[in-house]
């Protein structure tokens, strides 16, 4: 794809979240993003016809943890589109954004129905896995 066009797509994406794309350089085909309290990161975007994978990275070592699992997503098999990657790095950044984890909270509603129960019922699920 055409960095432009990445661009574009990035612009979109930022438009229903907080970050925002400060810099779009395509030359070395890099954009970078911001989101308040501080909260940045940058994407290299590969060649179209050299195959090789997105790169995501943050200059901020306050930031530089969360991207891990945006960046394990990137390494594992199959292409990614950069919206698929995009989504990663916000998910990996609720916490510093200060917005609750999505699975997180489908966790505490899973457990809000769990506690309603007798206790005799908990113990009947022990050893049960909780996915």
């Amino acid at each position: 794809m055409a960095f432009e066009e990445l661009a574009e797509a990035a612009e979109r994406w930022c438009a229903r979240t907080p970050f925002q794309l400060i810099a779009a350089e395509e030359t070395e085909r890099r954009m970078d993003f911001y989101a308040e309290p501080g909260v940045s990161f940058y994407v290299l975007c590969p060649e179209a016809a050299c195959g090789d994978n997105f790169h995501v990275w943050s200059e901020s070592e306050d930031c530089l943890p969360f991207l891990q699992l945006a960046q394990d997503y990137i390494s594992s098999c199959g292409k990614k589109t950069l919206h698929e990657i995009l989504e990663k790095v916000f998910k990996s950044f609720r916490p510093l954004l200060g917005l609750p984890d999505v699975d997180d909270d489908a966790f505490e509603e899973y457990n809000a129905d769990v506690e309603e129960e007798e206790p005799e019922a908990d113990h009947q699920q022990m050893g049960v896995s909780q996915q």
